[in-house]
């Protein structure tokens, strides 16, 4: 009984330490010097026997590059002699992987990787980049200036494939008119002299153009920009794309008012969506033929597709008027490995079409191999940005790619032939990473299968049949594979431990073990919450994931804040250590104050498929702003909340939903904190939100409903906001035109605090500690 009433005096004493130790200061201070640095950017040695990674144990003002050599298991720091002699990371592999070519500080070099010793093939001045083995292995092709050059890994020779030439060719001159014409012509019949002249210069230029060694063809980019110079596997042919840069796109301007020089000083910022966009032509130069023609893109299927939003601003006008093609982007051709077919993808500018071609080089005809449409946007793991995403060739007729054709980012591979398509995994998960086994026998694949917020690796056959696990830690599993494919670097975390560096055998069941150990004594003092990941079920049906932090009953103060995470697509209830660190140990200080903290993947989050990814379209703050709402409803009626003592926060998206959710649901929430928020979307950048919002001057229906500033008159709770002075991503012009209508509609329940020196990721801990400090007096104060 005596040992029992001492443990409970312990735990009670220990718990109270903890609770004294865990303050805003701690929390916000220099994460490397308190918690440790976590290894990150793993990769391996080209023979399989070391492992590279960043990692600061001796918390220097840097991160430092440490190896471990196999198989001893020990870390050591790589001098920076060793580092500069490193070969790139990146590079390209011939057929049987016993070269590679990369570029390394604009030099090319060449590794024989079955004794790893590396030679240098070039040393300019000028900078050579982009190598690749040609179709027969015996050249390299490479960049220089932007033309294109091989390599004879023969004799050493160069050879210019290409001559583009920046500008416009000057015409010879000429007579202007007919008057000039005739006199010209009256000259050399009346002058023997100036005739026999002209004569004698004439046979001269041909001759000495004929003496000239052929040259490539002169290919004059006019105005235009040089993109994408590709040549084929044959060197037949060289694919290029020509992009016309807007000349009325107006950027913004940022100010920084703290600055060495003492003066205020502007910092260039982006153009706002809506903004005129460049525009792209694809060229192909037949070598042989020296000629060059445009890719035909008038065919393509579905390119004068209309969005249906466009219908909401229809006039009635009963003349039919035929639609133009939408404004498209081509891929560099992804080559079958014997060099007979060409592939392309092509994705419509307002992406809500990608389309995977077959290109013909000698006609620059196209092929539709597989359209996926969407009406919201084209995006998911794979498959997102205006790249080529996942895509290469199984063997020289079988081509895979990703698609979210039936609603999750899926593997999908298409026979170029027969157009046969086979979808290779399937069900309610995605797949977040897919790379092709050296032998092309199996598929090396990331999911989140077992739960949305856990992270495993698989073993695939290519036709889909077989697939084996091969992971098995609760959390997240981010694997680099060792390039002879035995051996697994595993950059593992779990919900409340940092990331460490673990060393698995490429086998089912076999047991990882871990090779770092980053974290401070003083951190792992603390015992950090194992946050619950639950789900709950929308009003419309929907089951939406979070994270739940819970006090002990005996500390409950019926209190709730809700975070809401940024990014709009991102994930943050998972089982794996937060890119949101500070704010999951800053929800760990408000448990020990009493609070219960819910964070929320709401629709939009990252993770759960198309659905999920666009649920937001034509209205943020909409179902991403009703989740939120109807967990705070499941913290009242679950959890035993006081509906009256809610608070909401997060930082930009998250800022902007706490905008939404003070300005439009203002009973829900008590209280909010809105960091660097997005006020108004016509301010912010075309890439991200015209795929949601579509662009202000053609769809401004959802721009007013999803814009905060036009709801603040709603404003009930005590409202903070925060921001960063020199934000270049969300501008603080954002906030400081909020405030300006704030003042008009004579609202008093706000306060702004801004930061002279921040970004839009706050750097300085005082930064830090100052806008948590003032967060946590809002909750503490207005949650009464």
């Amino acid at each position: 009984m005596k040992k029992v009433f001492l443990l409970l005096i312990a735990t009670c004493f220990l718990q109270t330490t903890y609770s004294q130790l865990l303050t805003v200061e701690k929390i916000m201070q220099d994460q490397s010097k308190w918690i440790g640095t976590s290894p990150s950017n793993q990769f391996w040695s080209e023979d399989s026997k070391t492992i590279y990674f960043s990692w600061n144990p001796d918390k220097n003002k840097g991160d430092s590059l440490y190896k471990i050599v196999l198989p001893e298991k020990k870390a050591i720091k790589v001098t920076p002699k060793e580092r500069r002699a490193l070969p790139a990371q990146s590079g390209d592999y011939n057929k049987n992987y016993s070269m590679k070519v990369f570029e390394k500080q604009g030099e090319i070099f060449l590794m024989y990787l079955k004794t790893l010793k590396i030679k240098q093939l070039t040393n300019t001045i000028e900078r050579e980049s982009n190598p690749y083995f040609s179709g027969d292995e015996t050249k390299i092709i490479f960049s220089r200036n932007g033309n294109l050059y091989n390599l004879s890994l023969e004799d050493g020779s160069i050879l210019q494939l290409s001559n583009f030439i920046t500008g416009s060719k000057k015409a010879e001159a000429k007579p202007a008119n007919d008057e000039e014409k005739w006199l010209k012509a009256d000259q050399l019949v009346m002058f023997e002299v100036l005739k026999e002249r002209k004569d004698k210069k004439d046979e001269a230029d041909i001759i000495a153009k004929a003496d000239l060694p052929k040259r490539p063809k002169e290919i004059y980019t006019d105005d235009k920009t040089l993109e994408l110079p590709r040549a084929s596997p044959d060197l037949r042919y060289i694919t290029y794309r020509l992009s016309t840069q807007p000349k009325n796109a107006k950027s913004a301007i940022v100010p920084s008012y703290v600055t060495e020089s003492g003066f205020t000083e502007d910092l260039p910022a982006r153009t706002k969506v809506g903004a005129p966009l460049s525009s792209y032509e694809n060229f192909i130069y037949d070598i042989k033929k020296d000629t060059t023609y445009q890719v035909i893109t008038k065919d393509i299927v579905g390119i004068t597709d209309q969005p249906e939003f466009l219908k909401d601003y229809a006039k009635k006008d009963t003349t039919k008027k035929k639609a133009l093609p939408r404004k498209i982007t081509i891929s560099s051709p992804t080559w079958s490995t014997n060099g007979t077919f060409a592939v392309v993808t092509i994705r419509s500018i307002d992406n809500k079409d990608r389309w995977i071609m077959l290109l013909d080089p000698a006609t620059g005809k196209l092929k539709n191999l597989d359209r996926q449409h969407d009406e919201a946007w084209i995006g998911g793991p794979g498959i997102s940005g205006f790249g080529g995403g996942n895509i290469g060739w199984i063997d020289d007729q079988t081509l895979y790619f990703q698609s979210e054709a039936d609603g999750y980012s899926h593997l999908y591979t298409i026979n170029v032939l027969t157009n046969e398509k086979k979808q290779l995994t399937k069900g309610k998960f995605e797949v977040q990473q897919a790379q092709l086994s050296k032998d092309k026998q199996s598929f090396y694949l990331i999911t989140n299968e077992v739960h949305p917020g856990e992270q495993h690796f698989y073993k695939m056959s290519v036709d889909g049949q077989e697939k084996t696990k091969l992971t098995s830690m609760v959390g997240g599993n981010d694997v680099t594979l060792s390039p002879d494919e035995s051996k697994l670097a595993i950059r593992y975390s779990y919900i409340n431990k940092p990331w460490e560096l673990f060393l698995q055998e490429n086998t089912p069941n076999a047991k990882a073990e871990q090779l770092t150990s980053s974290l401070t004594d003083e951190f792992k003092a603390y015992p950090w919450k194992d946050a619950k990941v639950i789900s709950f079920t929308a009003r419309d049906g929907v089951e939406i994931f979070a994270r739940i932090y819970e006090p002990t009953a005996k500390l409950k103060n019926k209190k709730a804040v809700v975070f809401v995470h940024g990014a709009g697509y991102l994930q943050n209830a998972h089982k794996w250590w937060s890119q949101y660190s500070r704010e999951y140990m800053f929800h760990n200080l408000l448990v020990d104050k009493g609070y219960t903290v819910l964070d929320i993947d709401y629709r939009a989050s990252a993770g759960y498929g198309r659905d999920c990814r666009t649920g937001i379209y034509r209205f943020m703050g909409g179902k991403d702003l009703t989740d939120n709402v109807d967990g705070a409803k499941l913290l009242v009626d679950k959890y035993g909340i006081d509906p009256k003592k809610i608070g909401i926060y997060g930082g930009s998206y998250g800022g902007f939903i706490t905008l939404m959710g003070m300005f439009t649901t203002p009973d829900v929430f008590a209280a909010g904190a809105a960091l660097r928020p997005v006020t108004d979307w016509a301010a912010y950048n075309h890439g991200y939100t015209a795929n949601i919002l579509n662009e202000p001057q053609t769809d401004s229906l959802a721009y007013r409903k999803s814009s905060p500033i036009y709801h603040a008159a709603g404003l009930k709770g005590h409202l903070l906001i925060c921001h960063g002075v020199v934000d270049v991503n969300v501008h603080i012009q954002d906030s400081y035109r909020l405030a300006q209508r704030l003042i008009e509609l004579k609202k008093e329940n706000w306060e702004m605090a801004t930061y002279p020196m921040e970004d839009h990721g706050f750097v300085e801990p005082t930064s830090w500690m100052d806008e948590y400090k003032r967060i946590l007096k809002l909750f503490e104060e207005r949650l009464k």
